[in-house]
């Protein structure tokens, strides 16, 4: 007997004009669970025109991410931050990007990130060392100016630790806007004399000064310092012609200059907040560095045997995913189980929902490193979690991120204890990353 595909799966019902929009734009991450919690696996909402479903199960989103990924676009608001990005590896498609995604790769190979690692732990001592005990620290600001020079440094061998403030404020600027952007209609906003306008132009442009900066520094010394921005600089095509122009470096360099660091730095600020509620893993994240670092600073072959730091670190992206929605526009009618998806609507599948399943995660709000144990992982599919992505767009810098991640946690928790402040109110921020809405004012207690 031949399947019945149904044309629409089961949803809310979506209010004239707008659908859901402004209950979506109000607090993204709890209208996505409520949608899923309520509708099961796949449902069906309208965010202003745009016609939008909700994937929640881990074989429909390894489908569309990694078997079927070819029937799929980047989503609009990827699409929209072109105007910022460029043409960079989160926002291109196709031949184009694979083109890109090559000549970075080697980049992230593993001799360098062994490089990488002693500017990661120096640049960590260093902070470390500026804290005063009983100090009261902004500690998302905080791990957003060490991952900002990490990535500035191992990448682009470039020192921006006098700039960390005004391009963490022009990136603060611009992720606060985007929620006006990308709604319908908006893009006559950035180029019209209007107060959002004139914002994003001073924030793009004061980003743009740095890395441009770079780039003149480095084509004007001609020096090929085996970093990330030479690879790019001297890149060639396969006939040897084609090489990039300062536009097009200054797009891949954008993209990873600020995507390595934005979400590193908040995946850290909400493991420093997870770890002050949970003194027992705390403890035994304290055992681990003593017995296996013995009061030195974490090096590269320690990674592989800080097994606790590493299943904290894996524990605090499934309960606050710094990516915590992946959208994918469809390019023709996509079949999901009995349901058709017609071409031109946008495919969401959420890492903030999925990662908090009871089916996969029981009791999913606790913070619980055990669930990385070798045997834990093996028992789950594998898209049930999935902060870097998947497919051909699974995130370049994973291995960097992770490697990062761990060295700085560990560096700094074997000289600190972090509080948070009696009072200090805890919530997420959804932006194109998930930031804390309040900050995280937290007070550094020596060990």
């Amino acid at each position: 007997m031949a399947t019945i595909v149904r044309a629409q799966p089961i949803g809310p019902k979506n209010p004239p004009v707008f659908g859901h929009l402004k209950e979506f734009r109000a607090n993204p991450v709890q209208f996505l669970e409520r949608m899923a919690r309520t509708y099961g696996d796949i449902c069906y909402f309208r965010l202003g025109p745009q016609d939008t479903y909700l994937i929640n199960h881990p074989d429909y989103i390894r489908d569309v991410l990694v078997t079927h990924q070819g029937n799929f676009l980047k989503s609009r608001v990827l699409q929209r931050m072109k105007n910022l990005l460029g043409e960079g590896l989160l926002t291109s498609e196709g031949e184009f990007h694979l083109r890109q995604r090559r000549l970075a790769q080697p980049a992230f190979h593993r001799d360098r990130l062994e490089s990488y690692s002693k500017v990661m732990t120096e640049f960590a001592v260093r902070a470390r060392e500026r804290w005063k005990p009983g100090e009261t620290l902004d500690i998302d600001t905080e791990m957003m100016r060490l991952t900002l020079a990490v990535v500035a440094k191992t990448l682009f061998s470039a020192d921006v630790e006098a700039e960390a403030g005004e391009i963490g404020e022009s990136l603060t600027t611009i992720l606060h806007l985007f929620r006006i952007l990308i709604l319908p209609g908006a893009r006559i906003l950035e180029w019209i004399p209007t107060p959002v306008g004139r914002r994003f132009q001073r924030a793009r442009k004061r980003l743009d000064q740095t890395i441009y900066a770079m780039i003149a520094e480095r084509r004007n010394s001609g020096e090929d310092r085996g970093d990330l921005l030479s690879m790019l600089l001297m890149a060639k095509d396969e006939d040897g012609t084609g090489s990039m122009d300062d536009v097009q470096v200054r797009d891949e360099a954008m993209t990873i200059f600020l995507a390595g660091h934005e979400t590193t730095a908040n995946a850290l600020t909400w493991t420093w907040y997870l770890l002050s509620q949970n003194p027992d893993c705390e403890r035994a994240l304290h055992e681990e560095l003593d017995g296996v670092l013995g009061g030195r600073p974490p090096r590269f072959e320690d990674v592989p045997n800080l097994k606790y730091a590493e299943k904290i670190f894996a524990e605090s992206m499934r309960l606050y995913p710094p990516a915590w929605a992946i959208g994918r526009l469809a390019k023709n009618d996509y079949r999901v189980g009995e349901w058709t998806i017609p071409a031109g609507s946008v495919v969401l599948s959420s890492t903030w929902v999925m990662h908090r399943d009871p089916r996969y995660y029981p009791d999913p709000l606790r913070f619980d490193p055990e669930r990385w144990t070798p045997e834990a992982k093996e028992s789950r599919p594998k898209f049930t979690y999935f902060p870097f992505g998947g497919g051909s767009r699974l995130c370049i810098g994973e291995r960097f991120a992770w490697m990062e991640g761990i060295l700085l946690l560990t560096a700094i928790a074997q000289q600190w204890k972090l509080r948070l402040v009696p009072g200090h109110p805890v919530d997420t921020l959804p932006l194109i990353t998930l930031r804390p809405r309040h900050g995280m004012k937290m007070i550094a207690d020596p060990r």
